[in-house]
């Protein structure tokens, strides 16, 4: 994953900074599992020896949205096509359109059913499984729960012999894609997950040893702290359908940490946006190219989607001025979009922030990387705010009142 910067310098201390993110090393989990072995997970899992082709991933927000990030930015490769073991679906809405509309997907004698809740108590997960629940048989031949070890989801599911996983206390649902949450079901669907982890590992260590990656880490972060009353939106520009879940991922992670009270009771926040190209590069690039000059701009491009689809050397009447684009390669072409909305936007003298992540490939260890430099960035940009990078209290307060609604 490479990156080129061209943000304004800044100049501001990267130790405190620094020390503190390591300080908190010690207490918030997520930075560990990276360096989880997974031997007796996958051995554990082996024995468990489901039968099922497909999996219904019930959960919402960081329960799903971390391996539905992984599962789609994977699920098309060709190499994983061939040895992919079970199909994901992901139950998240309470919608019911969409809710029945997934379920028709499922053939449900051959789905293995995983709830996911941190608290084990997540309304809109609960109310989903008890649906399902009432429309096929779901016990320990077919189900597996991922919770906390005292919650009371945990309490059902030692109640009914089912087998469970454990998501440590200490690592917040938006940051727990590396734990059992993503782990679980995407080692069950067939994916390596020991790559996923060795990509997370090598942004860690890049990082954490003071390599390369500290100085941009830090770059970037300060900038966006710095700035973040000129440039208080930041929007990822994905050049892959691939990346879409990825971008929702971002959404809630960027969104939900950094929109916090901070010590001085001041309200902070920067406001994260997920763009697609090409097709975002005909509708949001225009606000960006002549819009107000509130956001910064993070471009994400994969060097080689290793598919040498052509397009066609057809000749088409009234059109053949178009056919300079005979026998290009479609990874050649959404590449030299995305450079050209790049120039396109460099070229306005740079009053624009932007900077540029370069994938190298579609594979478990390169999404690993990126999800992990996306966390650690998160977290780094909380401490110049001086907010709690990790809790919730405008989502628990909704909640509340949510809970108090229903009750009535």
């Amino acid at each position: 994953m490479k990156n080129n910067l061209y943000y304004p310098q800044v100049s501001l201390s990267d130790k405190q900074i620094f020390n503190e993110i390591k300080k908190e090393t010690k207490e918030i989990g997520y930075y560990s599992l990276p360096f989880v072995d997974t031997s007796d997970l996958k051995t554990r899992l082996d024995n468990l020896n489901f039968p099922q082709k497909q999996i219904a991933i019930i959960g919402i927000g960081g329960s799903t949205l971390g391996t539905y990030a992984i599962y789609n930015f994977m699920k098309y490769n060709k190499q994983h096509n061939k040895s992919l073991k079970k199909e994901l679906f992901f139950f998240e809405s309470t919608d019911p359109v969409n809710l029945n509309g997934t379920l028709a997907q499922l053939k449900l004698k051959d789905t293995l059913f995983i709830v996911i809740s941190k608290s084990g108590t997540t309304i809109e997960t609960i109310s989903i499984f008890k649906y399902l629940m009432s429309i096929t048989k779901i016990d320990k031949s077919n189900l597996l729960v991922i919770t906390e070890d005292d919650s009371k989801l945990n309490i059902f599911a030692k109640a009914n012999d089912i087998n469970s996983f454990e998501i440590p206390k200490n690592v917040g649902g938006r940051f727990s894609v590396l734990s059992n949450v993503g782990l679980v079901p995407l080692y069950l669907a067939g994916f390596n997950i020991d790559e996923l982890l060795k990509g997370a590992k090598k942004t860690s260590d890049s990082f954490f040893e003071q390599k390369k990656l500290y100085k941009h880490l830090i770059k970037k972060a300060r900038t966006y702290y710095e700035f973040k009353d000129v440039y208080n939106i930041n929007a990822i520009f994905s050049y892959s359908q691939l990346l879409e879940g990825f971008n929702k991922w971002y959404v809630q992670l960027w969104g939900e940490s950094l929109g916090k009270v901070d010590t001085n009771n001041t309200n902070q926040g920067l406001t994260p946006i997920g763009l697609l190209g090409p097709v975002d590069q005909h509708s949001f690039l225009q606000l960006i190219v002549e819009g107000q000059r509130d956001k910064t701009i993070t471009f994400i491009k994969i060097k080689d989607f290793k598919d040498d689809t052509k397009i066609a050397p057809i000749t088409l009447e009234g059109l053949e001025e178009l056919d300079y684009i005979n026998n290009l390669d479609f990874k050649e072409l959404i590449n030299q979009q995305a450079d050209a909305t790049i120039a396109s936007v460099q070229e306005l003298k740079r009053d624009i922030p932007i900077d540029i992540i370069e994938i190298e490939e579609i594979s478990e260890y390169e999404i690993g990387k990126l999800l992990f430099y996306y966390e650690l960035l998160t977290s780094i940009v909380g401490k110049f705010l001086r907010i709690n990078t990790y809790d919730q209290p405008g989502v628990e307060s909704g909640k509340i009142i949510l809970k108090k609604m229903l009750k009535k």
